[in-house]
């Protein structure tokens, strides 16, 4: 059976030929085939799941069609490397890589491109933080966001699945790592195209564009392969605080150049520039005294600006916002949006300038400040701050009044306005005084009551003994408070007890009135004078005997009552005491 000729049989032919030399004739024209080399193979099927190989081996090749995904232009017929990994397996079948094929050339491959600022073809896997990947040769590469356009990129997702042209940028050869770039493909041509269109242009030159790009600071507009900023101040005639509200994204507009430069290629455009500015359009009948209403539209410490028409702003400063002449800040009156009725102060249409106020809305209270607070008229002030010498306060917007320190208090000596009240607190006051030129009330808040020292005048009478407390100790004496009211003053000398110590603060004494100023509110007391003289006054037990040899003069006043039977002594005791 083994020698039976079975082709022979089938064919009805009788050739006779021997298996060694069949053999031969496969062998010769079958390519041989070794495993784990790259050869080159011809593409004879392709369908979305696989792509067939002939490599002109006995059985043709199966590789995946994700393996080719970088090339969505493959076709039958095209000649493709790949690489054997088996060259028959348990089935019998050729088992190919074309990602193996490509991989084991990759690098010499980019790094050739590198060099020679070649062309390659790759394909967008995914995206990654900062940019895509792209499959290039089988290497995964590198491609930054800011290299996929020379616009910037709102959406990289569409750009995955995709292949696209690239130049190799950079190559790492320590740790292999490839950055790619699609915008250095098409900046040389822009560049050219860029020059030409800059060479056509002139200022004052309106033309068509599409919003590219919005900033905080203004917008770039594509004028056909070159760009243009439009400054956000150049946007519209108003104030912009965000080009949002004036522009959208690729809406098409028209600009005006402004401004360019050759070298650097900046293009500057305007929009508001291609309608009449709206100082042009002003009412001319607006005249100073007029009123307007209008936006704040910006504020600062020193005024507030207010758009009164769109592009049109009057300056109200802070000086012209209330009648008061208080240092304060814009903001205390009014906020950005804030919707104002303002009385125009100056117009200048040649500067396009325009001062506004809003005090001058409400009647200036010092024009009849007589009528409202007359001298000696009672009111209720706030305290607005402190000075060493007094307090001033606000009974009305715009109406100030300064109380002296003299004027708190008709007893108590205030060292500082602090002692007495606190800013912000309201304190009740008369009208001592009006100076209308410069603005100010002369205020007292004692003067609403009697003056006690008219009746400290008859209390106090020199000679006078009274109770009081010492409530402070100086260098110079000690102040002390009377029971019957007011202050009096004690010099060291005046302190000492009759026990010889000294008084201390607290103690609660007799005193005597030395002296008594109304005038000058002073009251002169001693504590020590109350018993001295009480000592005078009081007679001695027993008087000296006066020796045979020595004249009888006496010179104790208070021998005449121990003597008193004496006529002469008695005489003389009588004109001692007259006398004293």
């Amino acid at each position: 059976m083994e020698d039976f000729n079975w082709e022979e049989f089938e064919n009805g032919t009788s050739v006779d030929i021997s298996k060694a030399d069949l053999q031969k004739a496969y062998d010769e024209t079958l390519n041989k085939v070794a495993d784990h080399q790259v050869v080159d193979g011809k593409v004879i099927s392709v369908d979305k799941k696989e792509v067939i190989v002939n490599i002109g081996y006995k059985s043709d090749g199966i590789i995946p069609a994700s393996e080719f995904r970088y090339n969505p232009d493959l076709k039958v017929g095209d000649t493709v490397e790949v690489y054997v990994e088996n060259a028959e397996d348990k089935k019998g079948q050729l088992v190919l890589s074309h990602k193996k094929a490509r991989l084991s050339k990759s690098w010499e491959r980019v790094n050739a491109a590198l060099e020679n600022e070649d062309v390659i073809q790759g394909y967008i896997k995914c995206r990654t933080k900062g940019g895509m990947i792209v499959d290039v040769f089988g290497i995964e590469a590198f491609l930054p966001g800011s290299q996929i356009d020379v616009h910037p990129i709102r959406d990289y997702d569409m750009f995955v699945g995709k292949t696209m042209e690239f130049k190799v940028v950079k190559i790492n050869q320590e740790f292999r790592n490839v950055v790619v770039s699609h915008k250095a493909l098409i900046e040389a041509e822009l560049e050219a195209q860029k020059r030409e269109i800059i060479s056509k242009l002139e200022k004052g030159q309106i033309l068509e564009g599409t919003v590219k790009n919005i900033t905080s600071y203004g917008v770039f507009v594509d004028l056909g392969g070159v760009d243009g900023l439009i400054h956000i101040t150049d946007l519209s005639w108003g104030r912009v605080s965000d080009p949002r509200e004036v522009v959208q994204l690729d809406q098409k507009i028209n600009v005006v150049i402004l401004d360019f430069d050759d070298e650097k290629k900046r293009i500057a455009l305007g929009l508001k520039q291609l309608t009449p500015h709206p100082w042009d359009a002003l009412d001319s009948e607006l005249k100073v005294g007029d009123h307007v209403k209008g936006k704040v539209v910006v504020i600062a410490d020193y005024g507030a600006f207010v758009e009164i028409a769109p592009g049109v702003e009057g300056l109200i400063h802070v000086s012209e916002m209330s009648w008061s002449q208080h240092l304060r800040s814009a903001q205390e009156f009014m906020h950005v949006g804030d919707e104002v009725e303002a009385v125009i102060l100056t117009l200048d249409r040649d500067e396009r300038k325009m001062s506004l106020g809003i005090k001058q809305l409400k009647e200036d209270p010092w024009e009849t400040i007589e009528v409202k607070y007359p001298v000696g008229s009672k009111h209720t002030a706030k305290v607005r701050n402190f000075t060493n010498f007094g307090i001033f306060v606000e009974l009305e917007e715009g109406v100030d009044g300064l109380i002296h320190i003299s004027d708190l208090s008709w007893t108590k000596k205030v060292k500082h306005p602090s002692e007495f009240t606190q800013v912000g607190a309201e304190i009740d006051v008369v009208v001592l005084e009006i100076d209308k030129e410069n603005r100010r009330l002369s205020l007292g808040h004692k003067q609403l009551e009697d003056n006690p020292w008219d009746t400290y005048e008859t209390l106090y009478t020199p000679g006078s003994v009274h109770t009081g407390k010492i409530t402070e100790l100086l260098d110079k004496g000690a102040v002390i408070a009377l029971n019957e009211g007011g202050e009096g003053f004690a010099t060291p000398k005046h302190l000492v007890k009759e026990d010889g110590t000294q008084a201390q603060q607290g103690e609660e004494l007799d005193f005597k009135v030395i002296e008594f100023v109304k005038e000058t509110k002073r009251i002169i007391l001693s504590h020590s004078r109350t018993f001295e003289e009480a000592k005078e006054e009081k007679p001695a037990r027993k008087a000296r005997q006066p020796k045979k040899e020595e004249a009888p003069v006496i010179n104790n006043v208070a021998a005449g009552t121990t003597l008193g039977d004496i006529d002469a002594l008695a005489e003389l005791k009588a004109k001692m005491e007259k006398g004293e």
